[in-house]
């Protein structure tokens, strides 16, 4: 590891429910912290008692240590509430650490919050002036910068507005402009991706990944896991306040994907009891028992496929009577009940029809689930004698997870599935006029 950045050791927060946080005190405030408190230890000596309630306390981060190199782009992962919001406002100097320190050498601009460091009363030029100042730059530079950083956010039409008449996504695009493209060592950037257009968090993927090109450090909260691993040398795992994980990428992100992180996600990889399960109809008797759903190496999913992995699943299933002629399938529909994809064994080519009874297990391996992002519901379905037998209509839910599939950083957003796709331009400055003699003609050869 090169030049250090960042050297954070040994960082813990502790917050106390139902207490307000100390705040940074004018010199009116602490005269009368000062006279309030004296009132107090009178009150105590004469005998008067303070009322003490138990407060709950609640480390959001614990003992967290680690240190990023000028120049890398580190990626931080992990659940709501693992700790990950907390760590960039102790970095970036808006909350104290209860015990621990960083060490941040340069100088630091951070986006962490839909209109973090804006004045609401303020225009969106007058702001970039503002945040140019508050990091220690000339009003020289700040001009110098001006106009690529409206440009940037595509809102030039209300940079003389208030940016209390914003929209959220306005907000964003200008807070990531100004923070990007101001003179800052480091940027901390928190969940820029959740808010705005797809083109824009594409800009955004960009201009980060030209920022460490150029030797700037970047920290990158997101639960974007496509963005963290194209974007990210490396990554951290946070869990409970805790690190969990910090090292290659990819293996973080599998780390993460394959952690119950002490929430409360179904484990969909062990057991699901059908036999009383409600999504069965009552005039079904039944006969599918059990459902288990695992991903490459025959580990649980905990609910979560990352896109394009693999899926297996296991069917269990009773013949009351003997029969040759028995299928499973597996339906995946849309949280709005439509057919995105069927998965049957009746599809499996050459399957001998073996007589069966009793106990059975039908496996379906998938070997890459291509379903983009988002949350399905499982329907599973037992047919015998090619009429059906039993069915359980949402039977589980399963999220599918971003990724790199097309190793661009690009995730798709519609649709329901990703597929392989190769893309070139014709040889030549233009495409050849005319009309092609047949479809294969216009396509281009391999």
């Amino acid at each position: 590891m090169g030049e250090l950045a960042i050297r954070a050791e040994g960082l813990s927060k502790l917050y106390h429910i139902g207490r307000a946080e100390p705040r940074y005190l004018t010199l009116r405030d602490a005269l009368a912290e000062s006279l309030a408190g004296s009132l107090r230890r009178a009150r105590e000596l004469f005998g008067r008692k303070r009322s003490e309630e138990p407060q709950a306390a609640v480390w959001a981060l614990k003992d967290v240590s680690f240190q990023v190199a000028h120049g890398e782009i580190v990626g931080i992962i992990g659940r709501n509430g693992a700790g990950k919001s907390t760590l960039l406002k102790i970095l970036s100097r808006i909350t104290e650490p209860t015990s621990g320190y960083a060490d941040i050498r340069g100088r630091i601009g951070s986006l962490l919050e839909v209109g973090t460091g804006f004045h609401p009363e303020l225009t969106g030029r007058e702001n970039i002036y503002l945040n140019g100042a508050i990091l220690g730059m000339s009003r020289a530079e700040i001009t110098r910068k001006f106009d690529e950083i409206v440009d940037f956010s595509g809102v030039e039409k209300f940079i003389d507005t208030p940016v209390k008449h914003y929209s959220s996504g306005m907000h964003m695009r200008l807070a990531f402009a100004v923070a990007a493209h101001l003179e800052t060592d480091i940027l901390l950037v928190d969940e820029v991706l959740a808010v705005g257009d797809l083109r824009f968090q594409g800009k955004c993927l960009g201009k980060m990944e030209n920022l460490a090109n150029e030797g700037r450090t970047v920290l990158f909260v997101s639960h974007n896991l496509g963005a963290v691993e194209h974007l990210c040398q490396r990554a951290i795992v946070m869990q409970e306040g805790r690190i969990a994980f910090s090292g290659d990428t990819k293996a973080g992100i599998e780390h993460y994907l394959h952690s119950d992180g002490g929430g409360n996600a179904r484990r969909v990889g062990e057991m699901i009891d059908l036999t009383e399960h409600p999504g069965r109809p009552p005039k079904y008797k039944p006969l599918l028992t059990g459902l288990e759903l695992f991903t490459d190496r025959h580990r649980p999913c905990n609910g979560r496929l990352k896109m394009g992995a693999p899926l297996t699943a296991k069917i269990h299933f009773r013949l009351d009577k003997p029969s040759a002629n028995f299928n499973v399938g597996l339906g995946f529909d849309s949280l709005l009940g439509q057919r995105v994809f069927t998965a049957h064994s009746v599809f499996q080519p050459g399957r001998k029809l073996v007589e069966r009874v009793g106990e059975q297990t039908f496996v379906c391996e998938i070997p890459s689930l291509t379903l983009v992002p988002g949350e399905y519901k499982i329907k599973v379905a037992l047919d015998l004698e090619n009429r059906t037998g039993d069915f359980v209509e949402d039977a589980v839910r399963l999220t599918v997870i971003p990724a790199d599939y097309y190793g661009t950083g690009k995730v798709p957003w519609n649709g329901f599935f990703v597929l392989e796709q190769r893309w070139h331009l014709l040889e030549g400055a233009a495409a050849p006029r005319g009309r092609p003699e047949s479809v294969a003609d216009a396509l281009p050869s391999r």
